[in-house]
């Protein structure tokens, strides 16, 4: 007779500040949009409006001739430590790894380049630059979200989800999963709210921390 079928596990990695070493859309508003970026988050953080508003309004403030210079600055960025380890590990252990972000897609395409193809998948958000401003266009907006997290994961029927993310963005996303790897706001964030996490520095930690629990299953 054969065994029970082994758990799709699957993992769910927001990108700004999680996956790049600080907020590459944040630095976006600050370097192209100075002084504006501040007073909108925290409108966000006092909830008098909201991501799904107040982020496409932003980004839809870039005029399209900026897109190159957009492109160049992202670039620069650097990304955590650890992810091409953390992809190996995921592969080995045959778990698929989905990056979840609220961000530009082309900024999640840019900063993985060679590591993109031994992605599951990518869900952010579509920016048109054919007009003279950028335009935004995010198939997966819900509730007061850009990109509702939550919504998404839930597309891929796993038995048992795990997240890694950094921010105020990735809060419901969080609150759905099996493990949370959290650090800066989303630790802050689940501590307050009594919900367990491990807290994690780069992708080293969360390698072993998967690693630990896969142990225990």
């Amino acid at each position: 007779m054969a065994g029970p079928a082994p758990r799709k596990i699957f993992v769910f990695c927001d990108f700004d500040g999680t996956i790049t070493a600080r907020e590459s859309l944040e630095a976006v508003f600050q370097h192209f949009l100075p002084g504006q970026w501040e007073p909108v988050k925290q409108r966000i953080l006092s909830k008098e409006t909201t991501l799904r508003e107040a982020v496409p309004a932003l980004i839809e403030s870039i005029p399209s001739e900026k897109c190159p210079a957009v492109v160049d600055f992202v670039s620069g960025i650097p990304l955590r430590p650890g992810l091409a380890e953390l992809i190996d590990f995921l592969d080995d252990n045959k778990i698929p790894l989905v990056i979840v972000s609220g961000g530009i897609r082309k900024m999640v395409e840019i900063k993985l380049s060679g590591l993109l193809k031994r992605v599951y998948d990518v869900i952010a958000v579509d920016v048109d630059s054919s007009g003279p401003y950028l335009s935004v266009d995010s198939r997966f907006a819900g509730g007061d979200e850009l990109v509702d997290k939550a919504a998404v994961i839930d597309r891929y029927n796993a038995d048992k989800k795990i997240v890694i993310g950094d921010g105020l963005t990735d809060f419901n996303m969080a609150r759905h999963a099996d493990l949370v790897f959290a650090r800066d706001a989303l630790a802050t964030y689940l501590e307050n709210n009594a919900i367990a996490y491990a807290a994690w520095h780069d992708f080293f930690d969360v390698i072993n921390g998967i690693d630990r629990w896969l142990a225990g299953k």
